[in-house]
């Protein structure tokens, strides 16, 4: 009976314990999952923090990226300004670029005897100095002025003659978002005429200008004045340009009221798949009252004689472009074809200043000429190309003696020119480009050895077509 009564009490004990203990274990488990929630909780707060973080660092990498992009290919609208912005974001920051150009050139002939038969040289036409030389450096400053306005300024360091030279090359303002296709240009600039008159010297494909743009531009033809281009909607690229300029430099001359030389272009392009593209242009120069255009003369007995030209000048240029690049994408391999055929023709009087007594002859000329040439990219940083220039003239006077002292008498003689280029690119930013030339501007051939590197530094806008 005592026993009975013993176990009965401990199970009755056991019994009432049981829910005490169950829930003892319930509110640890508890305490445990309230844990476990609190770390992991941060520990989610800690990864989403850093995905934030993440994402901000992609935006702020694809926003330089593509600043980068737009600053290449400048003018780009870059959207409204106001002075409280313009202000705290400086929104005026120009880009600023540098191209250093330096050269190595052996000749057989001295640039001092260098002539091109039938053509008066003037501007910057000529061979250049030998052995070791400054090439044409450039500095530009460009820049959206605000969402109306984009202005670029150039300065030109480059040797003439034996002297450096720094001269302003370009300095323009150009419109943003006229709308209807137009667009308007005012300043000194490159004329719209030909095609390659409008690229600067480190953009060509050769050390040096065709033959044809040495003797009819002085190597390019830029003048102070006002230009409008108009793109038509349409699938096919169509443009349509025009140009009043001042007239006062070669190969035009003289001081005007007003505009002393005008030019019209048109150009029509397109694609054909996606691997190929072309370019066709036709353009008109044309300076009816040109003043005492002086160039290259000639000494007789210590005296210098330099030609001056006074009349009308006119000169007509077409112009074809085709390219190549696999699957549309010229990085590794690309080709390129230009061609420019330029007509030129004048009418009026040449003097001999200097000259004692002064010597004068009336003169009709006829001065016309072509090049061709081919560059092919053949690996991503080696690139080769071929080039041929060709010129004639038919320039009659009054006084064959007097044209013969200008060098306007070719004496029977075509110049012409065969040149071939190698280059290594190490980058898109760097050049070193080896080019021999068979010159046989004039009577005695001339075989020319150009070494010359191209380098940029800073931003810079992209080439055209």
């Amino acid at each position: 009976m005592h026993t009975k009564t013993i176990l009965s009490t401990l199970l009755t004990g056991l019994l009432a314990a049981s829910p005490v203990l169950a829930s003892d274990d319930v509110e640890l488990l508890r305490q445990q999952l309230d844990m476990l929630r609190k770390e992991y909780g941060q520990r989610i707060a800690l990864l989403e923090n850093r995905l934030q973080q993440a994402e901000e660092k992609v935006q702020e990498a694809n926003a330089k990226t593509q600043a980068l992009a737009a600053s290449a290919q400048a003018p780009v609208v870059r959207g409204p300004v106001t002075r409280s912005t313009a202000s705290a974001g400086n929104v005026f920051n120009p880009d600023i670029s540098l191209i250093l150009d330096g050269r190595y050139a052996d000749f057989g002939n001295g640039p001092d005897a260098y002539e091109l038969p039938g053509f008066a040289l003037g501007g910057e036409a000529g061979l250049g100095g030998k052995g070791f030389a400054v090439g044409h450096t450039e500095l530009t400053a460009s820049a959206n002025i605000d969402d109306k306005f984009y202005g670029q300024a150039t300065l030109a360091v480059h040797e003439h003659d034996g002297e450096t030279k720094v001269e302003l090359e370009e300095a323009f303002i150009q419109t943003l978002g006229l709308g209807h296709g137009f667009t308007i240009k005012g300043g000194r600039f490159f004329s719209g005429l030909g095609y390659l008159n409008e690229q600067h010297e480190h953009a060509w494909d050769f050390a040096d200008a065709p033959l044809i743009y040495r003797g009819l531009f002085g190597n390019q033809l830029r003048d102070d004045g006002l230009q409008v281009t108009y793109v038509a909607p349409t699938d096919t690229f169509v443009q349509l340009g025009a140009e009043v300029l001042s007239g006062s430099r070669f190969p035009a001359g003289g001081e005007h009221g007003d505009a002393g030389a005008w030019t019209a272009f048109a150009n029509i392009g397109g694609d054909i798949g996606v691997e190929h593209s072309w370019l066709l242009g036709l353009s008109h120069w044309q300076a009816d009252d040109v003043e005492g255009r002086t160039s290259g003369g000639h000494s007789h007995d210590g005296a210098a004689e330099t030609p001056s030209f006074t009349g009308q000048s006119e000169i007509d240029a077409l112009d074809f472009v085709y390219k190549w690049a696999p699957n549309g994408n010229p990085k590794n391999r690309n080709f390129k074809f230009q061609a420019e055929y330029l007509l030129r023709r004048e009418e009026g009087t040449v003097t001999m200043t200097g000259s004692s007594p002064l010597e004068s002859t009336r003169y009709d000329g006829r001065q016309e000429g072509w090049y061709a040439q081919a560059a092919y990219q053949f690996l991503p940083q080696w690139r080769t190309g071929i080039r041929y220039d060709w010129l004639d003239s038919d320039n009659t006077g009054s006084d064959g003696d007097v044209l013969a002292e200008a060098g306007l008498d070719n004496e029977g003689h075509n110049p012409e020119r065969y040149s071939a280029m190698l280059e290594w690119l190490p980058s898109e930013f760097s050049r070193i480009r080896l080019q021999y030339n068979r010159d046989e501007s004039y009577e005695d051939a001339d075989n020319q050895v150009i070494v010359q590197y191209t380098h940029s530094l800073g931003s810079h806008g992209a080439h055209q077509f």
